[in-house]
């Protein structure tokens, strides 16, 4: 540049220039202004107040008081904004109550946590959390926290939200106060995602965690036990459609969205998007009751008529074995066998059901179920009945017929090369030892 160019700056650079010296003199000399004055002079924001009002949106036509029902209560660490539901108890969330009206034994059984018994329903706390991301850690918020519990006969449910980040100490102060009555926690996924997250935001900020030492009942493994092998998803809304009979509304909005709209909102200041952030997040919540009741009452007695599936009864049937109920769990096997299923599915079902029966000493009901998948064109009903007659009945001749239809059912069979080999190594054993016992 110039002289010429340069003249007209040059004011500006004095003083610029002057600023700078009285900033470096106010930090060895009291008497000068305040460092803070000297930023203001220069358009810094400084102060937490300051950087609040510099965060908060220019545009508040729709702010989240018009958009969701709902109040301001203050905490000890500020106000935070809070929406409330009640449900009354002839309520049914599609085809189920929401609240339980069996006891939670073979819940806590299959969870290992006996607590789940003893504890009263009014002390479960059902929680589910809206987040900033889905990556966690220390730069993920929960901005919205939704959590229900029984009071009486009525279903409260109450949603916790941030509306700008500096509020999210009075946010975890006011979830406080609402589980401050409950001593077991209900989530879908909570103990890997939910619960390690708010544990997190509660110690950055230094505040004691309310659910420390709660029973953590998490319903997504479960879920997972029980319709896995008929259900082509487990997410908490797949589920909610598909086995509580309760789809949702126009209202709902898809959770990958939810972290956008959110930034949206604290760019624009407009939570009108958000409406339907809280509907997905108070009918996640108000699914985990009526899931909860529904899983109880199907592992309390699943022969009343809850169950409908023989996929259903067969999952049962694998997780009642795996409790070493194996009564129940065979009864659950043949209930399901004669609900109609696949070949592949009645199969792998009679194969299960066929080793139980062994294990319980009930060689009779076995052989027959060997014998019946035998006639399905199951190879290892062939082999478990040459394994019977060979050891049980010492019928050498019986087990080496069966071994040889064995040996041309494989052959027949459009199967990968590995399953065809697998099978024969195994059989040419068999007939090879078999023969030289029918020849002694």
């Amino acid at each position: 540049m110039t002289d010429k160019q340069l003249t007209p700056l040059l004011p500006d650079f004095l003083e610029a220039s002057r600023i700078v010296k009285d900033i470096i003199a106010s930090m060895t000399d009291p008497s000068k202004s305040s460092l803070a004055d000297n930023l203001r002079s220069l358009g810094v924001k400084v102060g937490g107040r300051d950087l609040q009002s510099a965060a908060r949106p220019l545009k508040m036509d729709f702010p989240i008081q018009s958009v969701v029902e709902g109040r301001f209560i203050s905490t000890r660490q500020g106000e935070t904004f809070v929406s409330e539901q009640t449900y009354p108890s002839t309520y049914c969330h599609g085809l189920t109550p929401l609240r339980a009206g069996v006891p939670l034994l073979t819940v806590a059984q299959w969870a290992r946590d006996a607590r789940l018994t003893t504890l009263p329903l009014d002390s479960f706390a059902f929680l589910d959390i809206e987040t900033s991301g889905l990556a966690g850690g220390t730069g993920t918020y929960a901005f919205l926290v939704g959590v229900g519990r029984f009071e009486g006969e009525q279903f409260r449910l109450a949603q916790f939200f941030m509306r700008d980040p500096s509020e999210e100490a009075a946010l975890l102060e006011g979830l406080i106060d609402f589980l401050a009555p409950c001593a077991a926690l209900v989530t879908f996924n909570g103990k890997a995602f939910d619960a390690p997250l708010l544990v997190t935001r509660y110690s950055l900020h230094s505040i004691p965690i309310p659910f420390k030492d709660f029973a953590h009942l998490d319903l997504l493994p479960l879920a997972r036990r029980l319709w896995r092998d008929r259900l082509p998803s487990r997410a908490l809304k797949y589920i909610e459609e598909n086995v509580l009979g309760a789809p949702r509304t126009a209202d709902e909005v898809p959770g990958y969205e939810i972290p956008y709209l959110y930034f949206d909102y604290l760019r624009t200041g407009d939570a009108a998007p958000l409406k339907g952030v809280f509907y997905h997040n108070a009918m996640d919540v108000v699914a985990l009751a009526a899931l909860m009741n529904h899983m109880a009452t199907i592992l309390h007695d699943p022969f009343d008529g809850h169950v409908q599936h023989g996929l259903d009864f067969i999952s049962l049937a694998k997780l009642f074995e795996d409790l070493d109920r194996r009564e129940e769990a065979a009864c659950l096997y043949e209930r399901g066998l004669q609900a109609g299923l696949s070949k592949a599915d009645f199969g792998a079902a009679v194969q299960r059901l066929s080793a139980l029966q062994r294990r319980r000493g009930d060689l009779e009901s076995a052989t027959a179920l060997w014998q019946q998948a035998a006639a399905e064109g199951h190879v290892y009903a062939h082999v478990e009945l040459a394994k019977h007659y060979e050891h049980h009945n010492r019928n050498i001749a019986e087990a080496l017929k069966w071994t040889l239809s064995a040996v041309g059912l494989v052959g027949s069979l459009d199967i990968p090369r590995y399953e065809i080999r697998h099978w024969m190594e195994e059989l040419d054993h068999r007939k090879k030892r078999l023969q030289k016992k029918s020849q002694k």
